[in-house]
């Protein structure tokens, strides 16, 4: 096997800092878009035998092992993996935590769905109790099958944003949240009882959590059909008012011929869908919105010009048979947008993002375009880090950057060790491990230095904390 091989970089330890701590095996990371860039070599480093050296919550070297361990002559706790794929932590980009427990629900339709299974789940998280127990199952889901970073739906109520927050902290995760705005077309049990209290109470919860450690926090509205004007006007506030700080929104456009239909008709005004989040001010660097089945030229350049990121939920909208994301129009080399992968649970049928990656590949096939590995995983870690503007703190293995690594298994069943001696290549495997991806891929999940989930472990999940 060669190895495609960046330049070698690295950094000091600090002699007064933590013990160094090293993780050994084969390992992909990324670095240009392979949706913009031709030559494959420049996207990618692969390493047969890499090794990442890492101090505290920061990676301070990856690279070849007969490169990189003489550097630190000092290193001796190394976790070696051995027929496993080290590769950055992964990101998902969308996802409804507050939802886990409906997955898998019937769909019919995008709004007949939400009116039969989200609204009465979602009123549920008025419990203190309740939303802790869903913020604990899903962290331990998302940890299990790899992804490190999340940019999360809660719902209308803080308790939802608190239980979600605090569980990430124990981990030490990066996750963003906040508070759902929907003050209209909802039942009453969930619906904010004014815009101008619930706008107040999202900033008190931004003002408690953006920044505390490395959770960081959304706007949220719904979407614009569930958002009175006057709500609409105060996220835009809110947002524009802290956006320097790192503050995101974060919503869905453009996901279903009917909910369009709906927008269109409470927002007369508006030239397009996108146009209603524009007049409103929630059109920024930071603004993420899922989805983007039924986007109209005028509304990707609308996108492009205002630095806004999609996620690709290619489960989701299989699921709901809302449309097909096109890819290759979001990343038209003339006004490219940044496009993560999102789990979109649940609507979204499973917790992993490799399994995602397996959707996304149909639905791009479905329209002649075909996308491999490369770019699907490119997607899962620097795509999605750079669609969360994240880009300079997560989703690379290199010095600097955060330690959230995922540990894929190249043998997970006893088919999957028979069938990967049939291909050597690292891109040929990971397409393989995407398109049948078992539930039990991911061998190990470390964020910031900590390995809190292993596989192999008596107790696979552990806080930051206890380890």
């Amino acid at each position: 096997m060669t190895e495609n091989k960046k330049e070698l970089k690295s950094i000091m330890p600090d002699p007064e800092g933590k013990p160094l701590k090293g993780i050994r095996g084969e390992m992909v990371t990324f670095h240009e878009d392979p949706f913009l860039v031709e030559d494959e070599s420049k996207c990618y480093s692969y390493f047969q035998d890499g090794l990442v050296v890492m101090q505290g919550d920061k990676i301070l070297a990856a690279g070849p092992y007969s490169d990189i361990a003489p550097l630190y002559p000092e290193l001796k706790d190394i976790d070696k993996y051995e027929n496993s794929v080290i590769i950055p932590g992964m990101i998902d980009t969308h996802v409804h935590y507050v939802q886990s427990p409906m997955i898998g629900s019937f769909g019919d339709t995008l709004l007949q769905w939400l009116n039969q299974y989200t609204f009465p789940t979602e009123s549920r998280f008025r419990s203190k109790d309740f939303s802790e127990s869903v913020a604990q199952l899903f962290m331990g889901q998302i940890l299990k099958q790899g992804t490190t970073t999340a940019n999360v739906f809660s719902t209308t109520f803080p308790t939802s944003v608190d239980a979600l927050f605090e569980e990430s902290e124990r981990y030490n995760t990066c996750m963003i949240t906040g508070k759902v705005l929907q003050d209209r077309n909802l039942p009453e049990s969930l619906r904010d009882v004014s815009a101008e209290g619930s706008v107040a109470m999202a900033a008190e919860l931004l003002d408690k959590w953006h920044g505390r450690g490395r959770q960081l926090y959304a706007v949220i509205p719904r979407f614009a059909p569930t958002s009175t004007p006057k709500q609409l006007e105060l996220a835009g506030k809110l947002y524009q008012n802290n956006i320097d700080k790192g503050v995101y929104m974060h919503t869905h456009l453009d996901e279903a011929d009917d909910e369009i239909e709906w927008a269109l008709s409470l927002y007369p005004e508006a030239k397009n869908y996108t146009d209603i989040y524009r007049r409103f001010g929630l059109l920024g660097r930071r603004s993420v919105f899922a989805h983007c089945c039924l986007v109209k030229e005028e509304e990707w350049q609308m996108l492009h010009d205002h630095d806004c990121s999609v996620a690709h939920c290619p489960s989701s909208n299989l699921f709901l048979g809302d449309g097909m994301f096109k890819i290759w129009e979001a990343k038209q080399h003339n006004r490219p947008l940044r496009v993560g992968v999102g789990t979109d649970v649940g609507a979204g049928t499973n917790f992993s993002l490799p399994r995602q990656l397996n959707e996304a590949y149909k639905v791009s096939m479905l329209r002649k375009h075909s996308m491999g590995a490369l770019k699907c995983f490119y997607m899962a870690t620097k795509g999605g880090a750079q669609t969360l503007h994240l880009e300079d703190k997560i989703g690379s293995l290199a010095p600097g950057y955060m330690a959230d690594v995922t540990v894929i298994d190249l043998h997970p069943t006893e088919f999957l060790k028979w069938r990967m001696q049939f291909n050597d290549f690292i891109l040929d495997r990971l397409f393989i491990l995407q398109t049948l991806s078992p539930d039990n891929l991911i061998r190990a999940t470390y964020v910031a230095g900590k390995r809190v989930y292993d596989r192999e472990r008596d107790r696979q999940l552990m806080y930051a904390e206890e380890l």
